[in-house]
Order: C-alpha cells, then sequence, then structure tokens
C-alpha cells in the first residue's frame, strides 16, 4: 500500500478499541510498505542532536529522567535541569533514598511536579520490587507511576534498542500531518490510529536514532506553527504538505470555557524578616510543595494569625495579584502581606511549617509564582534597607 493509499478518508470508526498497552510491536502493519525511517534517519545523521545530556550516557534511569521531563516542555528549558537532578541523583537507589523535598527542591520551576513525585515514587517502587534496576520489560515498566505507554517505549528503544514505538507531542504532529489523521489526538479512536501509525513505520534497525529523529523533527521542522515543509524529508509524501492543510493537523482540542479560580494567600512575615511557608497537601495543584498559607472564605489575616501563630499582626496591605495559569484552569493568587507584632508562639513544632527569610536560596520546593514574590520582597527589603542606610549616612554627614 503507498503513502497515497494512506492519506485516504478513514472508514467509520467502530466501537472496538485496540488494547492501551502493548508489549511488543511485531509483526509490522501492512501500511508501512512505504516507510517514512530511511528519509528521517538521513535527515537526522546530518541535522538531529546528537549531544544532548542524555544521550551521553544513555541508561534506562537517565532516559527515564529525562522522558519524564521532557513531557510539556520543551528541551532547551529541560536541559539545565535534568544536568542538575541526575548530578544530585545519579542513580535510581540516590533518587530512592532522596527526601521527597529535596526533588521537589530541584524540581522547582520546570512545573507539573505531579511527575516529580511520580518519579520519586517510581524510583522507589524499582529499588523495593525490582532490586534497583529498572525493568527492561514492557508490562513491568509501564505499571511504574508516571510511565504511560509512549514514555515506556521510549526508555526501551533509547536505552535497550528495543523495537518499540513512541507517540509524544511531536511524533503525533509528524504522523497526522503525513497521513491527514482527522480529529484531536485526545480522542482515543484518533490515539488508536496514531499508535497503528507509530508502530508500523518504527524500522527493525536504528530504533533508538529513529526515536530522536521523529522527535527532533517534530520539535524542529514539523513544529505546530510554521512548519519549515521546504526543507523537510517527508514533504514529497505528506498528505498535509501536499493539500497545503498543515495548519488543519493534528486537530487542537475543543474549546471549553477555562475556569477560573481566586485564593487569598498570607505572606506572613516575623519581625525578623521571615517569612511563613506552608506546606501543600501531597495531592493537588503544587502537591508536597511549600506555598504561602490559604486563607479561607470568611475567615481574617487577624483572626488566623491569633489561632495558627498565636501572634498579633502590627500591620497588613494587599500586595498586587499574580495570575498563573495550569493546564486546564487559571488562578489568581491574592496575596496580603501581614507583619507579626510579636515571634509566633505555637508555630515551631508543626513540620508542614517553614519560615523562609526571601533573600535565602530556598531549602524546599515553592511554586515559580510564590519563588517570583519572594524574588520582589528580597528585592523590597534590600531596597529599604538601602534607603535607611542612606538616610543614616546623610544624617552623619549633616552632623
Amino acid at each position: 500500500m503507498t503513502d497515497a493509499a494512506l492519506s485516504r478518508p478513514r472508514a467509520a470508526r467502530g466501537v472496538q478499541r485496540a488494547p492501551e498497552a502493548r508489549v511488543s510491536i511485531a509483526p509490522r502493519p501492512a501500511h508501512a510498505a512505504a516507510p517514512i525511517a530511511p528519509r528521517l534517519l538521513a535527515w537526522f545523521d546530518v541535522h538531529g542532536r546528537h549531544d544532548l545530556p542524555w544521550q551521553r550516557e544513555r541508561t534506562a534511569y537517565t532516559v527515564w529522567v529525562s522522558e519524564v521531563m521532557l513531557q510539556q516542555t520543551q528541551v532547551a528549558t529541560v536541559v539545565p535541569f535534568y544536568e542538575r537532578f541526575v548530578a544530585r541523583f545519579p542513580t535510581v537507589e540516590a533518587l530512592a533514598a532522596a527526601p521527597l523535598d529535596d526533588v521537589l527542591t530541584l524540581w522547582s520551576g520546570l512545573g507539573y511536579y505531579a511527575r516529580a513525585r511520580n518519579l520519586w515514587n517510581g524510583a522507589r517502587a524499582v529499588v523495593d520490587t525490582h532490586g534497583g534496576q529498572v525493568p527492561s520489560g514492557f508490562d513491568e515498566l509501564h505499571a511504574l507511576p508516571g510511565i504511560g505507554r509512549s514514555t515506556a517505549g521510549a526508555i526501551l528503544a533509547q536505552a535497550c534498542g528495543a523495537r518499540f514505538a513512541i507517540l509524544d507531542g511531536n511524533a503525533k504532529r509528524v504522523l497526522a500531518r503525513h497521513h491527514a489523521v482527522e480529529g484531536w489526538p485526545g480522542e482515543r479512536d484518533v490515539q488508536d490510529e496514531l499508535w497503528v501509525l507509530a508502530e508500523g513505520h518504527t524500522p527493525l534497525e536504528r530504533v533508538v536514532d529513529y526515536t530522536q529523529a521523529i522527535m527532533d523533527l517534530g520539535a524542529t521542522l514539523c513544529t505546530r506553527v510554521r512548519p519549515a515543509c521546504m526543507v523537510c524529508p517527508l514533504a514529497e509524501t505528506c498528505a498535509a504538505c501536499r493539500a497545503g492543510t498543515q495548519a488543519l493537523y493534528p486537530a487542537p482540542r475543543p474549546k471549553r470555557k477555562r475556569a477560573r479560580r481566586s485564593v487569598t494567600v498570607l505572606v506572613v512575615e516575623d519581625p525578623e524578616g521571615c517569612v511563613l511557608l506552608a506546606r501543600r497537601p501531597a495531592r493537588g495543584i503544587w502537591g508536597g510543595l511549600y506555598s504561602f498559607p490559604e486563607l479561607a472564605d470568611g475567615d481574617t489575616a487577624a483572626e488566623w494569625c491569633a489561632r495558627t501563630l498565636g501572634a498579633n499582626v502590627a500591620a497588613e496591605r494587599a500586595l498586587a495579584t499574580i495570575e498563573h495559569g495550569f493546564t486546564h484552569f487559571d488562578l489568581d493568587l491574592e496575596p496580603r502581606w501581614l507583619r507579626l507584632a510579636a515571634a509566633p508562639r505555637v508555630v515551631q513544632d508543626r513540620d508542614d511549617f517553614l519560615w523562609q527569610r526571601p533573600s535565602a536560596a530556598p531549602v524546599v520546593g515553592i511554586p515559580a509564582p510564590v519563588a517570583a514574590l519572594f524574588g520582589a520582597l528580597a528585592i523590597g527589603a534590600r531596597d529599604a534597607s538601602g534607603e535607611q542606610n542612606s538616610r543614616a549616612a546623610l544624617s552623619a554627614k549633616e552632623l
């Protein structure tokens, strides 16, 4: 069957669905008779990325870390986080033995913190259940926290050279355009069709290079907007390129109104200039990270401080709203700055509270918006200190 035949509209979608996980990819489907792999690999040899940090010493662990970090995050952003992470946790045993706070601290700023928690829990499972060896079998690997079908395939393909397909966002875009696959890839039947194509195009040889090549092509040429089709090695047989319909594939997520939430947080400062952080619940947004305490509806800052800290409020003011977007909703943080009249009396024995000086490097993981506000507080403290020093110097000079 030719690529042209592959580009014909799909038959009506039935109710039967392919299984979500496959242990192997064999035999190759008939529709792979006109494969993209030879052209893609020839392009990759010249233009692909060959010196990414996780390519220098490929192990199942390092590939696992990189694949998790690369979920919904660009390579350029991931590289420095990856290098710091593997320097601190060079083995799966080191990661499993580390406190979660240390893991979240290194992850701060990368976002999607459930990835870090799953990676840590997965490492502990590998040590406890698999003797510290990352599983080389698909089912065992796929069973670990946070490892889906594509991530499992990427680990086995890149670390073991095993013939497993991947279907990350870049691969979805390349295949959807090349075969004019209609529909949003988040729909199960569309995803099933893309998996069939991904499996069929995965070659028998050079699986490691092919896996990186299809990701590189999607990241550098077959981009979401303004794809560079003039220099794409697959342009000649790409259905979307031939029809000029690149913008239609893959179809976007159906639009829905984004929810907007608002929460008041307390920026509580003690007389020594330290600010209170509270550990968030393990599940939910920013799970396990430290943030500013939240103020419940109907509560007041003064009542919260008296009840929780045993301290009175000497000064209070509202700070600028911080807007932060999550995948499915937008959040407005309404911070209120409070200066305590005296040191707190009833918080020292709580292990979920931490007093942090804004000018000091955080010793726990904190979300990006909190880190940004901490930076502003540190600058404000320096400016205030500088202003006081200048006034003192002026007074001394006048005397």
